[in-house]
């Protein structure tokens, strides 16, 4: 390993930050999957307790144990816990590379996924409380 001539970075400090860099994006990548099986669940959920409400009209049964409403609520429930744990997860990685890669590399910057499931989880809680309304 060489040292820092001229003011310019070496080798390995170079392949350090790219390393580090890899590792977040790899956390974003993650982040996104869950987002995006976090949005299938819920948006599939109210898809759900829609068409049945569509479909069954005015003069529906009630079923005995779990109808289209109740799995409809429970995949919505699913899909926001699914969000959050994986928000915490995620946040807890990044909080551990921050605190590895601190002195060298401070700048990592603020998580697009995690705002992305910030406003994945306000829709989710809007149709939660759209089913709760209409019931």
């Amino acid at each position: 390993m060489t040292k820092r001539t001229n003011g310019r970075a070496t080798a390995a400090e170079v392949s350090t930050k790219l390393a580090v860099e890899r590792t977040r994006l790899a956390y974003e990548r993650t982040m996104l999957s869950w987002v995006r099986t976090a949005t299938a669940l819920i948006t599939f959920g109210f898809s759900v307790e829609q068409f049945s409400r569509f479909a069954r009209g005015a003069n529906a049964e009630k079923p005995d144990f779990i109808g289209p409403h109740e799995f409809g609520l429970a995949m919505i429930v699913i899909g926001l816990v699914a969000l959050l744990l994986a928000t915490l997860g995620h946040r807890s990685a990044i909080q551990a590379l921050k605190l590895q890669s601190s002195e060298q590399y401070p700048a990592i910057s603020l998580s697009r996924a995690g705002v992305l499931a910030a406003l994945v989880s306000i829709l989710g809680l809007l149709a939660l409380l759209s089913m709760f309304l209409r019931q």
